[in-house]
């Protein structure tokens, strides 16, 4: 595949040589992991690591290289790391570049502890050229288009011959994507100004077309490409690496393909792939300090408001992006999706939360000892987020009722300074701008729902709990977990929660009033559908149904059973004894189904999945993301499994 023709020769200089990003450099061993990885950790997690040795040492375990490459490129990478050290040591500044003349460079060699510059040399090409042949050798059988139909594109006129075989692959208007591609042999775009990048573009279109052709709309996915080329600013060094990647090209198609709501997130932020083509990107997902303190860093140069709420949308999305992109490439289990875009969400919350609050008060002051704590439901409480989770939320405060009024400028009594605090924070999370909504907010969970308060006093709240609540606000309170609180506050809301959920109840009207929930929701959704993962008899609202009841009836009892995240409560349940383990195998199989099935549904699918209608490309990645060999296998082992779920709710809870 020439995969390096592009740097232009195929000798090394060690003079002037660039250790990491030059040939047979630290980053072609890093590249050299990621592609394993890309390839192979979607199915084996403890491929899924972030340093490069432990990840060799891992491929090597698992039978995906031999002892040689393992050995050949750890002592390569140790090599190229002491000697990246040795540099940065003598020239006091982050260079990956060898000294440009002879002299120079026998000096550095004696520092970095050879005799001199051709001892050292000698050692530098023998790891350079091993690393050159283990990183080529991941590309010899992979072929650019090889047995697969001639394409034409000449800058002239459209080929007869082409537009034939475009349309046999499924493309429906032939001569658009014809008249499209020839236009990207042009320097129309700005990515394609330089002849470099078109040369680049057009080795990889041929297989761009490829993937294309086998995703569900072919025409829709080279319309999305064109348009990320039209948004993308200096192609060259993308289109090479794809095209030295052959699966890159596969997970960028898959994307424009199958995933509608990414595609435009890429056409967006064509920068987001500068991200996905580092080696570090496929190790693991950052933490909440990491994504606040990036996020932090945009938000400070914002000028005004509505700049600070397009910032925070920008990050957000391009955030979405890449998680959606680990999802597709099978690269993060459908657990850790929901736990990534949770963790998102969180940190958007609590900066929202900082931000709004401040600048409430420079308009209406504070309430004397005001406290504000914000309370995540649903799918945020319970970490299992998909790209298109509406944000599920109750405000609880306090003050001092003995000096109500706020001290600003324009002051408010109490509980309509928090009503409209909490009114302009649902205004930040779902207001449109020039970058779209951050999320759907659903507020109908707080204390008397939509006829209540916008926020609930935490004395009313804990009142209302005790005294009011409906069995299924107490099912939905089992999945509240604090995001965001003012200092000490969060720890009384949390006690005011658990106090409500371990209050001993009934359990045959508990029962009663979970029957009749259950069978209300199939009267007005339906159950029928079996590819309704949510609604149908034995789908997932079976599941959190069980594990919600099973914490109602028994949490006053065994209060550690409590868990927002339904697979999590499901295990304790099971270690309390109040699940059977044949009933917790079958849960726990099932909600880690449904999980994987939806995020792909969610991520990728605007309108309910039809699989009559369905491109071979997305139902086999649905059954790649259910570890089945192929579609027909996984519908039958899905109805199999709601035959199954829903025998344990009659078990369980009756019928």
């Amino acid at each position: 595949r020439q995969i390096h023709a592009y740097r232009g020769h195929d000798e090394i200089a060690v003079e002037a040589h660039n250790i990491k990003l030059g040939r047979g450099g630290i980053r072609e061993i890093e590249f050299f992991v990621q592609t394993q990885q890309l390839i192979a950790g979607g199915r084996h997690p403890e491929l899924r690591t972030k340093a490069t040795l432990p990840t060799l040492v891992a491929l090597h375990a698992g039978g995906w290289i031999d002892a040689q490459a393992r050995d050949e490129l750890a002592s390569a990478y140790s090599f190229l790391r002491a000697v990246e050290n040795r540099l940065q040591m003598v020239l006091d500044e982050q260079t990956h570049t060898l000294p440009a003349d002879t002299k120079g460079l026998n000096r550095f060699a004696r520092f970095a502890g050879f005799r001199g510059r051709d001892d050292f040399a000698a050692a530098m090409l023998t790891h350079l050229r091993n690393v050159q042949r283990h990183y080529a050798s991941l590309f010899e059988h992979a072929r650019p288009g090889g047995d697969r139909p001639s394409l034409s594109f000449s800058a002239a006129a459209d080929d007869r011959e082409t537009l034939d075989r475009l349309a046999i692959m499924g493309f429906r208007q032939p001569i658009e994507i014809s008249a499209m591609v020839r236009r990207w042999k042009t320097p129309a775009y700005d990515s394609l100004k330089g002849a470099f990048a078109r040369e680049q573009l057009a080795h990889i279109v041929p297989e761009l077309l490829h993937h294309f052709a086998a995703s569900a709309n072919p025409d829709d996915a080279a319309v999305a490409f064109d348009r990320l080329l039209e948004g993308l600013h200096g192609g060259g060094r993308l289109f090479s690496l794809l095209r030295e990647n052959a699966d890159l090209i596969a997970l960028i198609a898959l994307v424009l393909g199958s995933a509608p709501r990414l595609a435009d997130s890429l056409a967006q932020f064509p920068e987001v792939m500068d991200a996905v083509i580092d080696p570090s990107f496929f190790g693991a997902l950052p933490e909440e300090a990491e994504l606040g303190a990036v996020l932090d860093r945009s938000l400070a140069q914002a000028n005004s408001y509505e700049e600070f709420l397009d910032r925070i949308r920008i990050f957000a999305q391009e955030q979405m992006f890449l998680i959606g992109i680990r999802i597709l490439s099978g690269t993060v289990s459908a657990d850790q999706a929901g736990e990534a875009f949770a963790r998102l969400a969180d940190v958007l919350i609590r900066s929202l939360h900082r931000a709004i609050e401040a600048s409430f008060a420079t308009q209406h002051g504070r309430v004397a000892d005001q406290q504000i704590a914000i309370l995540a439901l649903g799918k945020l409480g319970g970490l299992e987020m998909t790209s298109t989770s509406d944000l599920d939320l109750i405000v609880v405060y306090d003050f001092d009722q003995q000096r109500p009024e706020s001290n600003g400028p324009h002051p408010l009594y109490g509980p309509q300074y928090f009503a409209r605090l909490t009114q302009r924070l649902i205004s930040a999370l779902t207001s449109q701008t020039n970058h779209g909504v951050l999320y759907r907010v659903d507020m109908r969970l707080r204390p008397s729902g939509r006829s209540g308060p916008l926020a609930a006093q935490i004395d009313g709240f804990s009142s209302y709990q005790e005294r009011e609540a409906w069995t299924w606000e107490h099912m939905a309170l089992t999945r509240a977990r604090l995001v965001s609180a003012s200092d000490g506050f969060g720890a009384r809301v949390e006690s005011a929660v658990h106090a409500a959920l371990c209050r001993r109840r009934d359990p045959e009207a508990v029962t009663g009033d979970v029957l009749e929930m259950r069978k209300g929701i199939a009267a007005e959704k339906g159950d029928a559908d079996r590819w309704d993962l949510k609604y149908a008899a034995g789908g997932l609202v079976d599941i959190e149904f069980i594990a919600q009841y099973l914490q109602l009836v028994h949490a006053w009892e065994m209060p550690d059973m409590l868990d927002p995240s339904t697979a999590r409560a499901l295990e304790k349940a099971w270690k309390a004894g109040v699940l059977a383990t044949p009933d917790a195998e079958v849960l726990r199989s099932a909600v880690r189904l449904y999980h994987d099935l939806t995020q792909i549904l969610r991520l990728c699918l605007p309108r309910p999945f039809d699989p009559a209608t369905a491109a071979p490309g997305f139902i086999s990645l649905l059954a790649r993301a259910a570890d089945v060999p192929d579609f027909a296998t996984l519908d039958v082992f899905l109805a199999e499994t709601q035959a199954k779920v829903r025998a344990c709710f009659k078990r369980i809870i009756g019928e």
